[in-house]
């Protein structure tokens, strides 16, 4: 059996590996032809770890990972600690250490271990024709790829999603702009082992340590989409907007080099009413398009490889069968985080102000507890346990 997956980032990539280790043929499709991901790391929380450790690449991603080991809220304008606490009850109470990457790293090992006999870069995906028997993506400089089923891991922006809904779907702006980047660990913005948060006025600047001695730093900005900006003028964008604000915040923007700082304008999804259609299915973003506020995007895209991996190999009624199963399966998981992400962005960036208010006072008497009960309540429901 053979699968044409369309886009090689987190999901099509981690597809890819999964199909093939359940013995399918494969070959991934990219539309772009050099390794740019977009955005500067990730959080592989600990069901995207297991998912890794399942393809056989937890050492890898051990290696990639930051030690993080301690998480910190902190008042923007004072710099003082809100709550301080200790991140060693997620891996207790999930069996697993999460891992901060680098974007790039990660997603460079994931094309190594998926071989470059299995993908095709600049390929951009134009039409899909489904007979029944096979299915046939056309690209734009003519060539066709045909298989037993077609995944569209194609992002947010997806044209497989068009193909599986019968229409464009349109992706709701989250009021929200994210500056992102790497820099050298300084300690005195965050310690090295902590996922640092400065918090106020419905912004936010965060620090987490990824391998290298490096920090994943991103800046937070709710701000009317389609505003003009130039690159070159990142520190004197980020210093407007954080006028005020603690001295380690502006030591982060003087450090950031504003030619390798990423600017995303944060988007989602509603959950889909469905992910298949005949031999086609959704994957990733594709399917689940979130806003990054609770650090799930990348992690379900890797559970959605690996159970479809386990639908094709366990169920063999027909492809659309397994892919109908796969559906099933995950549809009403990564929707649940898709929402549970959309909640707790409004209440970072004072979509009610009164309500991030109030979240601030309960952040100043925060033992932690709170905090990680939220993010075991992401990982727990994963397919690996």
């Amino acid at each position: 059996m053979k699968a044409v997956v369309i886009g090689a980032g987190m999901g099509g990539l981690s597809a890819g590996i999964a199909l093939r280790r359940a013995g399918l043929e494969v070959e991934v499709y990219e539309q772009v032809v050099e390794n740019r991901p977009v955005g500067a790391a990730i959080s592989v929380w600990s069901n995207g770890v297991k998912c890794l450790n399942h393809l056989g690449l937890g050492h890898r991603v051990a290696e990639l990972g930051g030690q993080m080991d301690h998480m910190a809220y902190r008042d923007g304008f004072t710099g003082e600690d809100m709550c301080r606490f200790s991140l060693a009850p997620v891996t207790e109470q999930t069996g697993q250490r999460p891992y901060p990457v680098a974007r790039a790293e990660l997603q460079a090992m994931l094309m190594e271990e998926l071989g470059a006999e299995h993908l095709r870069m600049g390929r951009r995906m134009v039409g899909i024709d489904d007979d029944g028997l096979r299915v046939t993506a056309t690209f734009e400089d003519g060539s066709t790829a045909t298989g037993d089923l077609l995944v569209g891991a194609d992002g947010a922006r997806s044209r497989t999603r068009e193909y599986v809904l019968g229409r464009p779907v349109e992706r709701r702006y989250a009021g929200y702009v994210n500056f992102n980047g790497l820099v050298e660990v300084d300690e005195a913005v965050g310690p090295p082992d902590q996922w640092t948060t400065y918090v106020g006025d419905g912004k936010r600047v965060s620090v987490m340590p990824v391998a290298g001695g490096r920090f994943y730093f991103f800046f937070d900005v709710p701000l009317p989409a389609g505003l003009p900006y130039e690159r070159s003028r990142a520190r004197e964008v980020l210093s407007e907007h954080f006028a005020g604000w603690a001295p380690p915040v502006h030591r982060l923007i003087r450090a950031l080099d504003p030619q390798r700082t990423n600017r995303v304008e944060i988007h989602d999804l509603d959950p889909l009413p469905t992910w298949t259609r005949g031999r086609v299915a959704l994957l990733g973003d594709a399917g689940h398009s979130t806003t990054p506020d609770i650090g799930q995007g990348g992690c379900s895209a890797m559970e959605d490889a690996v159970v479809l991996a386990m639908a094709l190999q366990t169920n063999t009624i027909s492809v659309e069968d397994s892919l109908r199963r796969y559906q099933e399966r995950r549809a009403g998981r990564a929707g649940e985080l898709v929402l549970r992400a959309r909640r707790r962005s409004d209440v970072t960036h004072a979509v009610d102000p009164d309500v991030t208010a109030a979240w601030y006072d309960e952040l100043r008497r925060e033992d932690g507890s709170n905090v990680i009960r939220g993010i075991v309540a992401n990982i727990v429901g994963n397919p690996l346990g």
